[in-house]
């Protein structure tokens, strides 16, 4: 006995496209982006795309580092403020600044609070000169500037997920994990049936365009492992 047809959209699930496919013949995605603007339409810019296009890293506020300096020196300058105010003032210093100032003319340089101190200050001191002089923001990744006064990004994340969709639109994956870095997408997939040779160049096919799709200024290469779905138990 047969099993009864659901009918159509009822009982049945679709994988609906996450990216727009090239037409074919129509050359790759890359020939379509940026759409064209509109007869009449000028934007009173020149348009970047292409090479020379591409968007360096987005530059992080640091809003929590840049406070917490802020306070801590705001803190230190107003107590040593007052303490000088209160020595022209005719009144004795504060005992932790004569403490702190007995405690450095006695100590030798090679003492282990003083060379612990020092390294600390140091370790500061490098974090913040690597954060005034690195861009941040590593989960977004850049894209191709369609023009001069537009930027974009693209998160990681929301990348890996348009790939291992992708992914799991070929023939014979069973399930697929992403991890996409700045310069390069990883993408381990794990195939059920078909040859494991085959459903590995169906991969490439298909990642391939749909890592040019994602309009990234700087292509990640892709690297692909296809394996079988270990035994239970």
């Amino acid at each position: 006995m047969s099993e009864p047809q659901g009918s159509e959209g009822e009982g049945t699930t679709q994988r609906l496209p996450v990216i727009e496919r090239a037409p074919e013949g129509d050359g790759s995605a890359a020939e379509h982006w940026p759409p064209p603007l509109p007869d009449g339409e000028d934007t009173g810019k020149e348009a970047v795309v292409g090479k020379g296009g591409g968007q360096g890293r987005f530059w992080s506020a640091r809003r929590v580092p840049a406070t917490v300096v802020a306070l801590l020196l705001l803190a230190v300058t107003g107590l040593f403020l007052y303490d000088i105010a209160a020595v022209r003032a005719d009144r004795p210093a504060m005992h932790w600044r004569r403490e702190l100032a007995g405690q450095l003319a006695e100590r030798p340089l090679d003492d282990t609070a003083v060379l612990v101190g020092a390294g600390v200050a140091a370790a500061l001191g490098l974090w913040l000169i690597a954060l005034a002089a690195t861009p941040g923001l590593r989960a977004v990744l850049p894209m191709r500037r369609a023009h001069a006064d537009v930027s974009a990004g693209l998160h990681r994340n929301a990348a890996a997920l348009v790939l291992r969709d992708r992914a799991m639109e070929v023939a014979g994956v069973q399930s697929a994990r992403v991890r996409v870095r700045r310069t390069r997408a990883d993408v381990y997939a794990v195939s059920h049936f078909r040859e494991l040779d085959d459903v590995h160049d169906d991969l490439d096919t298909a990642l391939d365009e749909a890592v040019k799709g994602l309009g990234l200024a700087r292509t990640p290469l892709l690297s692909v492992h296809v394996r079988r779905p270990g035994k239970k138990g």
